[in-house]
This record gives C-alpha cells, sequence and structure tokens, in this order.
C-alpha cells in the first residue's frame, strides 16, 4: 500500500494511504493534536456518518512497522477536525485549528452564501438568455419562411408575367 505525507502537524507526519478511498490515519493526528485518541475514536464510531466509514487498516507507522490502525477517508478528515473543540488541543496547535475551523466556516459559507448563491444567479440568468434567444430563433425562422414563401410568389408574378406579354412572333 503506497502512502503520501499530505501535511506536518507538530513534526509528526500525517500520510493518506492511496487506495480506492485515500484513507488517512486517525491516531497520528490525534497525537499531533494533543487530543485524546480514545475519546475521539469514540466520538467518531457513535456519530451517523463517520461510524460507517472508519475501517481498520494495516498501515506503515512512523516507525517503519506495520499495524492496524483506524482510519478515516479524506473526504471526511475536514469535518471531522472542524468538529473538534480547541480548548481539546494542545496549546501550540490551538491558534493554527481556530485558523483552520474559521477557513472551513468561510468556505461553507462562500459555497452555500456567496459562490452559490452567485452562481444560482448566473444560472437563472443564462436561462432567461436561453429563453429569449430560443424565441428569436423561432421568429427568423418563421421570417425566413415568410421570405422564402414571398421570393417563390415574387417569381411565380414575374414568370406569368413574362408569359402574357405580347410577342411578336
Amino acid at each position: 500500500m503506497e502512502t503520501k505525507t499530505i501535511a506536518r502537524i507538530n513534526d509528526v507526519n500525517i500520510v493518506v494511504v492511496n487506495n480506492e478511498q485515500q484513507l488517512i490515519p486517525i491516531k497520528p493526528i490525534c497525537e499531533a493534536l494533543g487530543v485524546n485518541y480514545t475519546t475521539q475514536i469514540e466520538k467518531l464510531k457513535s456519530h451517523p456518518i463517520y461510524s460507517s466509514n472508519i475501517p481498520l487498516r494495516g498501515i506503515v507507522a512512523a516507525d517503519g512497522k506495520e499495524r492496524e490502525m483506524s482510519c478515516l477517508p479524506l473526504r471526511y478528515l475536514s469535518g471531522w477536525i472542524f468538529s473538534i473543540h480547541p480548548d481539546n488541543v494542545k496549546e501550540e496547535i490551538r491558534e493554527n485549528l481556530i485558523q483552520y475551523q474559521i477557513k472551513c466556516n468561510d468556505i461553507l459559507y462562500d459555497y452555500f452564501f456567496g459562490s452559490y448563491k452567485k452562481v444560482n444567479e448566473q444560472n437563472k440568468i443564462e436561462i432567461r438568455l436561453l429563453e429569449e434567444l430560443t424565441e428569436y430563433n423561432q421568429q427568423r425562422e418563421a421570417a425566413n419562411k415568410k421570405i422564402t414563401e414571398i421570393k417563390r410568389r415574387l417569381e411565380q408574378l414575374r414568370e406569368e408575367r413574362l408569359k402574357n406579354e405580347p410577342s411578336l412572333f
């Protein structure tokens, strides 16, 4: 199993196991943050979302030995860290955790109320413009049909006029 370091917290490498789920061992993060691993595992296992997503995997630990570790899919890492109260982490980590959580709040806000709202408004404008364009295209098609009909009638008229001209021979 291939692992890749994705972050370094308090001189602890945070690794992801590169498989289809991209799993993150929980214990090294708890140690780096200074939170109680057992408490965090209990919290995760009792959570309706995380409980079914904590597989045990054989992971090569920092000492180079393979160990069974509880992991969390990378996609859930931010949500879990977002839920850790800053008072429960090492003092030297606290401010970084708070800044991370502020950034999480900002990103969620921007998604749901900022950029999401903007995209939603842009989508409404785009739909309105597409409807207008469709209407004008239909009007153009109708006008082209009328033009073609008028040209045909004009040609008919000219042909009849030429037939009705007196001829000398």
